[in-house]
């Protein structure tokens, strides 16, 4: 059996860096909008699923494989999803405590207005 030899796509490839540098922009950009911090992780770990989702299809080339590389791939990222949603949780659960705020005992030259180096 003779193997075929397919010349790579380089437009095909170069399309995709060039979304892959836009989407990178956007990410950066992300962080210029003062979103909440909710809101940005989860807006930014969305851009950046999206650039894995282009680099595994094609520079992986996952685009056109079996059903079994497809179903081992919708595991792992649902397994992504569950981790990146960890510190979401997290953050929720830091902001719903609320902390009392402890008063700061200065010492007895600070206290009475002497300078303190």
């Amino acid at each position: 059996m003779h193997a075929t030899h397919h010349a790579p796509d380089v437009k095909k490839y170069l399309m995709v860096f060039g979304a892959l540098l836009v989407l990178t922009v956007v990410t950066v950009a992300i962080c210029y909008l003062r979103l909440p911090i909710a809101a940005a992780i989860l807006l930014a770990m969305a851009v950046a699923s999206l650039k894995a989702g282009l680099v595994g299809a094609f520079f992986m080339h996952l685009k056109g494989e079996k059903a079994l590389i497809f179903a081992l791939l919708l595991l792992c990222a649902g397994f992504l999803v569950f981790l990146f949603g960890i510190p979401l949780w997290d953050l929720h659960e830091v902001k719903s405590t609320t902390l009392e705020a402890q008063p700061i005992h200065m010492g007895h030259e600070a206290a009475h207005g002497e300078h303190v180096p």
